[in-house]
């Protein structure tokens, strides 16, 4: 018995390193010119790069919105839009602040209420590429009925000369692929519950 939870550990270990390592390479791809959507979505934390990114795409008229979600309550909109991001006057009444979400659920929910007010189906995500699987997965759990086109901005963290030989690099990617783990779990007991609810609701028996 103590030789098979010895093995189990070995297997678990093994087969988490080699997901880690792949979600580290799959996270370095480069993001692609994405079509006109629907909306823009921008998520706040990490880099103001994101943030710039959304812009630069809602001017370029890849979505007819552009929402960054998560901006600290503290920080006004001159602050943010003026001062940050120095965004033309032009389109700033077409770019709204949502400060509700304080983390990336949070940001999830945010976005799904402001695109089902305003009946959005495609929406282009921006966010940092280590980020960008969590993100995608926790807004296409809350918002099952749109298409969420990925836009990675790409950061120094997932550069392999970087990850592979330091600590801090690792560990931050790393930690990022555990909480996708985290989510994909809760996906997998979610569809499990619903497959559950709908055999019930086929045999009333």
């Amino acid at each position: 018995m103590r030789g098979l939870f010895t093995w189990a550990i070995i297997i678990a270990v093994v087969a988490f390193v080699a997901g880690f390592w792949g979600f580290a390479e799959n996270v370095r791809e480069p993001a692609q010119e994405p079509e006109r959507a629907d909306a823009i979505v921008a998520l706040t934390g990490g880099s103001l790069e994101r943030l710039s990114t959304g812009v630069r795409l809602l001017e370029e008229r890849k979505g007819e919105r552009l929402l960054i979600s998560g901006v600290n309550r503290v920080v006004t909109d001159e602050e943010l839009l003026d001062a940050a991001l120095n965004v033309d006057p032009a389109i700033a009444d077409r770019i709204d602040l949502g400060r509700s979400a304080e983390d990336t659920l949070g940001n999830a929910a945010e976005t799904a209420a402001w695109a089902r007010e305003r009946n959005y189906t495609r929406l282009i995500l921006v966010t940092d590429d280590y980020h960008m699987p969590r993100s995608h997965a926790e807004l296409s759990l809350a918002l099952p009925e749109a298409e969420i086109v990925p836009y990675p901005v790409r950061t120094r963290w997932t550069d392999p000369a970087l990850w592979r030989s330091d600590l801090a690099a690792a560990s931050r990617i790393g930690a990022e692929y555990v909480k996708y783990l985290v989510i994909r779990g809760r996906e997998a007991v979610l569809s499990l519950g619903k497959s559950d609810e709908d055999e019930s609701a086929a045999d009333p028996a």
